[in-house]
């Protein structure tokens, strides 16, 4: 039967000599015979163990894990224990990683919108990403709010057109006003803006916020920290900041 030396087995296996010498300083290959110098020699056997413990460790199993296992009488009691576990680390790794990806893109693509790059750009784009979903909560709390005026409306003008009942929509029209400036003020209270310039988080006036030009994402106002007029990123308000909304 062929005997081979540290250096042929770590050849043969793909590894190095350190690797084979820590496998045996942590029991798990222990070679299968020593010479009268103290050389190690490993069998076919070991060869076989060898490639094993590899396998298991490409597929992310740690030492401790192997080590029981390959002491088990019956390792097939316990590999598919073993691998299940390994299977959901892996899974919680492989979400964190595409997390991590998903915010990486989308920081450089907000950057593409950046004039001045600095580093407070990349905080108020840092800030925005974190509010991403608060903000989005928000948003669908309104809409859904809304529907059930969305169907009174069209309900009052088919009951006005074809039947004549008119205070239907009236009745619809008081509704709907008293909803927009209930869920606005309720709105406001719960977003802030970032200044562009500054880079400050702020509250402004309900008044001044509601009757100001906006777009999806931004509001025009006016910075209370330095007095910048112009469009201010709009973010869910988290974190205490100063003003009265």
């Amino acid at each position: 039967m062929s005997k081979y030396t540290t250096g042929e087995l770590a050849k043969l296996c793909g590894v190095t000599v350190r690797t084979v010498q820590y496998y045996d300083t942590r029991g798990i290959l222990v070679p299968s015979e020593l010479t009268e110098g103290g050389r190690r020699l490993y069998s076919e056997d070991d060869v076989k163990r060898m490639r094993l413990i590899c396998f298991l460790r490409e597929l992310g199993l740690s030492i401790e894990a192997i080590r029981q296992l390959l002491s088990e009488k019956d390792p097939g009691s316990v590999i598919s224990l073993l691998l299940g576990q390994q299977e959901e680390t892996l899974k919680n790794e492989i979400g964190e990683r595409q997390e991590k990806l998903q915010k990486l893109l989308e920081l450089k693509s907000a950057l593409k919108s950046v004039r001045e790059f600095s580093l407070e750009s990349i905080g108020d784009i840092a800030y925005t990403m974190k509010n991403k979903k608060e903000l989005k909560k928000l948003h669908t709390t309104m809409l859904l709010t809304g529907i059930p005026l969305c169907v009174m409306q069209w309900s009052a003008i088919v009951l006005w057109i074809t039947r004549g009942i008119w205070w239907l929509f009236l009745a619809w029209a008081i509704a709907a006003i008293s909803w927009g400036i209930s869920i606005s003020r309720w709105y406001f209270r719960k977003t802030a803006y970032i200044c562009p310039q500054c880079h400050e988080v702020f509250k402004p006036s309900f008044k001044e916020a509601f009757w100001a030009r906006h777009t999806p994402a931004t509001r025009r106002l006016t910075c209370p920290f330095c007095g910048h007029h112009g469009f201010c990123v709009e973010v869910a308000a988290i974190e205490e900041v100063k003003g009265d909304a």
